[in-house]
């Protein structure tokens, strides 16, 4: 098989640095203890402080280990552990999204098997684990898995007179045209970072695809069934009803109050669609640090007349920490904390996202987010966001496309061609 152009540089890099400058299983401080890298996500409160003080709490346990936290937004942390893998610097615990992404790094040898030196935490995780699995092994552990869906304000819904939540697209395009109507935008969504874009294209082709279909293209990277042409045909129609905030081409995703995530945790659009996370995304890009609090609700991505695919399946997928090949068995030991009953449940009752560890479930304080378990739990089976699923290579290819349909650069047909000659490419 002939792989991405990045895995072959990660495949140079580990022959050539050796696998032991991933990590850094020999850094130790000047007072002698051991050192452990931690790069994280969350670099907004609650979730900033919150694991500042898991950190120093694993610290106080094991006084012979300093963790070094570094928190980054989330595309400058992506980039910044494209860097480090490539370097051969990559830090000691990181987050990863499973797929085929974690897979090039498997292949790549950049990622510490976990399935026997964390065993009863895979356990009590159960089959939430097996989106992060290579041959059967366990190479990162999963701390929040969830769905992708609508969030909207009650409020301005209310003040545009919409009292029933669509179920279908039909029904949605008449919710638009209400709120249009009443003078608000609609809908935000960060095409400057596309990946917020793509998902829409995601969730079509789920509705549009059978399960069957999606399963067989993820193993055979085929897209020749129509049902992939006729998302993109869906996603062109919602463009066209210009739905969108101003300037939603350079909007960025969650940074600050003028991204996606920002305008409608400030009340400037009525609906985002957005993953799991975005409660506690939106409760740090507000002043009082509530986002939109009790105003906040949640309805699932509506279904396609004519589709396919299960009308209850869901996009999603989750994050999950890693270790790099090499790091200190500290680095271990902090992942198998980070997955404790006690961080889990600090986890959920922050609004972080939807624990995994059982034990933290019914912390969750959201109702909307609480509801998402359910749905979560419900989904006949959950579809891995496609750019994960995929790889880079196939899934940068068609997140660029799709980012050029929303500024009407490119056409549905042309969606699937970037995406068939990317996964081509690796064949």
């Amino acid at each position: 098989m002939k792989r991405s152009p990045i895995i072959p540089a990660l495949a140079l890099v580990a022959a050539s640095v050796g696998l032991a400058a991933c990590g850094s299983d020999d850094s130790t401080s000047a007072d002698g203890k051991t050192v452990v890298t931690w790069w994280h996500n969350s670099n907004n409160d609650p979730g900033k402080s919150y694991y500042e003080q898991v950190a120093q709490d694993f610290e106080a346990d094991h006084p012979d280990v300093d963790i070094k936290v570094e928190a980054m937004q989330h595309e400058d942390m992506l980039t910044k552990l494209d860097a480090a893998f490539q370097s051969g610097d990559a830090p000691d615990v990181y987050m990863e999204r499973g797929g085929g992404e974690l897979a090039e790094h498997v292949d790549a040898g950049l990622t510490k098997d976990l399935s026997e030196s964390s065993a009863d935490i895979i356990g009590k995780l159960g089959g939430s684990v097996a989106g992060w699995q290579v041959d059967d092994k366990t190479y990162a552990l999963p701390f929040s898995v969830g769905v992708v869906g609508f969030w909207y304000s009650k409020s301005m819904m209310a003040q545009a007179g919409v009292t029933t939540m669509p179920t279908t697209w039909d029904e949605m395009d008449d919710t638009i045209a209400q709120v249009k109507a009443a003078g608000m935008e609609p809908l935000s969504v960060g095409a400057g970072d596309k990946w917020p874009a793509a998902h829409y294209w995601y969730y079509f082709a789920v509705r549009e695809c059978s399960q069957d279909v999606l399963t067989d293209a993820v193993t055979s990277l085929d897209f020749s069934d129509d049902c992939f042409l006729r998302a993109g045909q869906d996603l062109e129609h919602l463009v066209g009803e210009e739905p969108f905030n101003k300037g939603f081409l350079s909007t960025g995703a969650q940074d600050g109050p003028s991204s996606a995530s920002g305008l409608l945790a400030t009340g400037k659009v009525a609906m985002e669609l957005q993953g799991h996370w975005e409660p506690g995304v939106m409760q740090g890009l507000t002043d009082d640090g509530l986002g939109l609090g009790d105003d906040l609700g949640w309805f699932p991505f509506p279904t396609v007349e004519g589709g396919e695919g299960d009308p209850t399946a869901a996009l999603g997928g989750g994050d999950a920490w890693a270790v790099s090949e090499g790091a200190p068995d500290a680095a271990v030991d902090f992942v198998d904390y980070l997955l404790s009953d006690e961080v889990q449940q600090g986890f959920a009752e922050r609004d972080m996202g939807l624990p995994t560890n059982p034990a933290a479930t019914g912390s969750v304080k959201d109702p909307a987010l609480a509801g998402l378990i359910k749905v979560r739990d419900a989904a006949p089976y959950v579809q891995l966001y496609f750019d994960t699923a995929f790889g880079q290579s196939v899934g940068g290819a068609m997140n660029d496309e799709i980012a050029l349909l929303f500024a009407d650069q490119a056409s549905p047909e042309d969606i699937v061609s970037a995406t068939q000659d990317a996964a081509d490419a690796e064949k």
